[in-house]
C-alpha cells in the first residue's frame, strides 16, 4: 500500500481499520441484526403493532443505506490496512467475497425495500422515525399501474432474495472472526476492529462485550413498542374554517359547502313566525362528520376535512326538506399522515374512481319532542344503500344544533378489499356521528 493511499498510516502501521471505519462498521452491523430482528415480527395479521414496527424497519433500513455509501465512501479514501500476512489465500479471497457480498446486502436491501414501497398501489409514505418525511424512488410513482406492479414485484423479490443471504454472510463473518480469534494466534483479526483485543484469549473483554452489545440489539428488537399509528383525530376547533356553499333564495352568493366538517343532520328556522315551507341552513365551523371503529381491539376515531351540506329543512314542512351532504372521501383523517395516504387507495375508498361519498335524504320524520329520522341513501365508491340517521334537533332563534349517530356495514360498500375483507382485525360495523352548528340563511 503506498503513502498515497494510506490516508491515515498509524492506523495502516497498527493493522486496524480507522476509528470512523470501526464506528460506521458496529453501526451498520447493529442496523442489520435489528433489521433481522424485526422482519420476525412483521408476518402475520395487519395489526396496529405490525404496522408501526413495519414503519420502524422502513426507517431503519434508510439508514443503513445511508451509513453504507458513507463507508463506501470512507473506504475509497481511506483503503482499509491489509490482511495478516499469515493468512491463507483462500481465506484472504473468502474474506473477500464476504465483505463485497455485505456491501451488496447493506446497499441493495435498502434499494429494493425503497423500490418496493415506492410502487405499491398501496401509497403509504414514508416518515423516517415518524418525523422526518422520504421522498419515493424517483420516477416510480408516476409509472402507470402496468408498470409499477411490475416495479414492486421486481423490488419485492429481490428484498426477499437478498434477505435469504443475510444468514450465510453473518454466519461466514462471525465464523471466521471467531476462528482467528480463538484459534490462530498469528492472525489478529478481531483487534482490526476492536482495538485492545488479545487474539486468542477466549474470555476476551471486548468479545463479551460484542456479544452482549448484540444480545441487547436483539433484545430492543423483540420487545421496542414504536408508537402505534394515532388513533383520534385532530380537535374540531383545529378544523378549517367553513366556506360558502349553495346559494340561498333570502342570501344571494352565500352557500352550506364547507371546508372542514359539516354534517347531514338538518337544522330549523324560527319558531315564529312560521314560516311556509323549508329553509336553507349554513352550516357553520366548528361542525364535524366523523366516524368510530376499531383495529385489533384499539379504537380508531376519524373525521372527513372536506365536505358540503345542502340543507333545506323546517320542522313545518318536512314532506319538502331534505339535505345532502356531500363528502370528499381523499380529505379522511384519522391522525396518522402514513396511514391516512392509504385509505384513499383501491383498498378502501377508492377516490381515484369514486372521489366522493353523497348522503341524500329526501325524507325526514319526526320522532318525538326534538328527535328526528332522516330516511336516506348514501353512494360510497360507487354502490348506494339505504341509510337511516337518526338526529336531535335543537333550535334557537336563527341558530341550530344538530348531532346524530348512525352505524353502517363497511363491507357492504366494499370499503375493504384483500385482505381487509376480513372482519377480525376491522369490524364490519363502522359508527358514523354527525354534529353541526347551522345559521339560517
Amino acid at each position: 500500500m503506498t503513502a498515497a493511499v494510506a490516508r491515515e498510516p498509524a492506523a495502516v502501521r497498527s493493522g486496524r481499520y480507522s476509528a470512523v471505519a470501526m464506528v460506521l462498521h458496529w453501526l451498520i452491523a447493529a442496523g442489520i441484526i435489528l433489521q433481522v430482528t424485526l422482519s420476525f415480527r412483521m408476518t402475520g395479521p395487519h395489526t396496529p403493532e405490525q404496522f408501526a414496527v413495519t414503519q420502524l424497519h422502513k426507517s431503519i433500513g434508510i439508514t443503513i443505506l445511508g451509513l453504507s455509501l458513507l463507508r463506501v465512501a470512507w473506504r475509497l479514501i481511506n483503503p482499509p490496512p491489509p490482511m495478516p500476512a499469515t493468512m491463507a489465500p483462500w481465506e484472504k479471497h473468502l474474506a473477500r467475497v464476504v465483505h463485497a457480498g455485505f456491501y451488496v446486502i447493506m446497499i441493495g436491501m435498502p434499494l429494493t425495500g425503497w423500490i418496493m414501497v415506492s410502487a405499491s398501489r398501496i401509497v403509504v409514505p414514508t416518515l423516517l422515525y415518524g418525523v422526518v418525511p422520504w421522498p419515493n424512488f424517483p420516477g416510480l410513482s408516476e409509472l402507470a399501474p402496468g408498470a409499477k406492479r411490475m416495479w414492486q414485484d421486481l423490488g419485492q423479490t429481490s428484498h426477499v432474495t437478498l434477505s435469504k443471504f443475510i444468514y450465510v454472510l453473518l454466519a461466514l463473518h462471525v465464523a471466521g472472526a471467531l476462528k482467528h480469534q480463538l484459534f490462530s494466534r498469528d492472525e489478529p483479526v478481531l483487534a482490526r476492529m476492536a482495538p485492545g483485543a488479545v487474539d486468542g484469549r477466549w474470555f476476551e473483554p471486548r468479545l463479551i462485550a460484542i456479544v452482549a452489545a448484540f444480545l441487547g440489539v436483539i433484545a430492543f428488537g423483540w420487545l421496542v413498542t414504536p408508537p402505534p399509528p394515532g388513533m383520534a383525530p385532530a380537535p374540531a376547533a383545529a378544523q378549517p374554517a367553513p366556506a360558502a356553499a349553495s346559494p340561498s333564495p333570502e342570501a344571494p352568493g352565500r352557500s352550506a359547502a364547507h371546508d372542514a366538517a359539516p354534517a347531514a343532520g338538518p337544522a330549523a328556522p324560527r319558531a315564529s313566525p312560521a314560516p311556509a315551507g323549508p329553509v336553507r341552513w349554513i352550516v357553520q365551523p366548528g361542525s364535524s362528520l366523523g366516524f368510530q371503529t376499531s383495529w385489533s381491539g384499539q379504537p380508531l376515531t376519524g373525521r372527513f376535512d372536506k365536505w358540503k351540506a345542502d340543507i333545506l329543512f323546517s320542522p313545518e314542512a318536512l314532506g319538502r326538506s331534505h339535505v345532502t351532504v356531500t363528502i370528499d372521501v381523499a380529505s379522511v383523517n384519522t391522525g396518522d399522515q402514513q396511514r391516512d395516504a392509504s385509505l384513499p387507495s383501491d383498498d378502501w375508498f377508492d377516490a381515484a374512481a369514486h372521489p366522493q361519498a353523497v348522503f341524500t335524504a329526501n325524507r325526514i320524520v319526526k320522532a318525538g319532542g326534538e328527535r328526528y329520522v332522516a330516511h336516506g341513501k348514501l353512494t360510497l365508491r360507487g354502490v348506494s344503500r339505504p341509510v337511516d340517521l337518526p338526529f336531535r334537533l335543537h333550535i334557537t332563534g336563527d341558530r341550530a344544533e344538530a348531532s346524530g349517530v348512525t352505524s353502517l356495514d363497511r363491507t357492504a360498500f366494499g370499503v375493504g378489499q384483500g385482505e381487509w375483507r376480513q372482519t377480525d382485525q376491522i369490524p364490519a360495523k363502522v359508527s358514523v356521528s354527525v354534529h353541526l352548528t347551522a345559521k339560517r340563511g
